[in-house]
């Protein structure tokens, strides 16, 4: 009977903020989400995975406003059920909204480093490619249109972009220019600033482009290195923490043992 109108009373306070609000629940917090401060670093999150429309920024804010409220509520209702302090729920379940807010925030960070991590490892097989292509005759476009139609991954779904928007009457380099803002990766960038300024003053592209994938190859070449040592330290952890004290261990028993027997005679 202690809780019996606490959810009456939830209800009726979302009621009341209703009517206060004039609006309704959905339409407010579209309203607000759409005045979000860091509207513009979220949307350039979401950018880089592919999710370039108005309504993505909307869908993953409010998703990530209902988990939090949601797991808000939850904690309220066990905490009270337990029989704690109402102070002391209010303080939890604030806790656990801010930390699971921040979670859903750090988790769209590291999807966008994954999709750095693939577009760079895709880079260099890309751009041999569309070498191969220009090498056979084919105008920059097409030969873009070859690889968006015959490869897969995210940086063939951008070049199939920039063929949508020359197609629908873009100039070449300023859709390019596009690609490489949105992605944010330096290899791409440069690639993209060679090839437009080789096409505007009429210089060899094929040479630009070797040039591009033997740098994107000597880069990917460099990351793999540095991750094969960084394997090496994490793996030096257990040996040196875990096997060694347990191989000395194993090596001085036997003595420790004979010594005791020693000292008991």
């Amino acid at each position: 009977m202690k809780y019996s109108i606490l959810i009456p009373g939830l209800f009726a306070a979302l009621g009341a903020l209703a009517l206060a609000l004039n609006n309704s629940p959905r339409n407010e917090v579209r309203r607000r989400v759409s005045k979000s401060k860091d509207r513009k670093n979220v949307q350039d999150r979401l950018a880089e995975i592919g999710k370039t429309k108005s309504s993505d920024f909307e869908n993953f804010r409010i998703r990530q406003l209902v988990i939090s409220g949601t797991s808000s509520l939850v904690t309220i209702l066990l905490v009270f059920v337990s029989g704690k302090s109402p102070i002391f729920g209010l303080l939890f379940s604030g806790i656990v909204a801010v930390l699971i807010y921040s979670v859903i925030d750090r988790n769209l960070t590291s999807k966008v480093k994954s999709q750095k991590l693939l577009v760079d490892s895709e880079f260099p097989a890309i751009v041999e490619m569309y070498s191969l292509a220009m090498s056979a005759g084919e105008t920059p476009l097409a030969a873009m249109e070859r690889i968006s139609l015959t490869a897969n991954g995210s940086l063939a779904v951008k070049f199939a972009r920039v063929v949508s928007l020359v197609k629908s009457g873009k100039p070449f380099h300023v859709a390019l220019d596009e690609m490489g803002r949105d992605l944010d990766s330096v290899l791409i960038r440069r690639f993209v600033d060679a090839l437009i300024i080789a096409a505007l003053r009429g210089a060899p592209l094929i040479d630009v482009l070797q040039r591009h994938a033997q740098e994107a190859r000597e880069s990917q070449r460099n990351i793999v290195l540095g991750a094969a040592a960084k394997a090496e330290i994490s793996m030096m952890v257990p040996v040196v923490f875990l096997i060694l004290p347990i191989s000395i261990l194993f090596a001085l028993w036997p003595s420790l043992a004979n010594l005791n027997s020693f000292t008991g005679i």
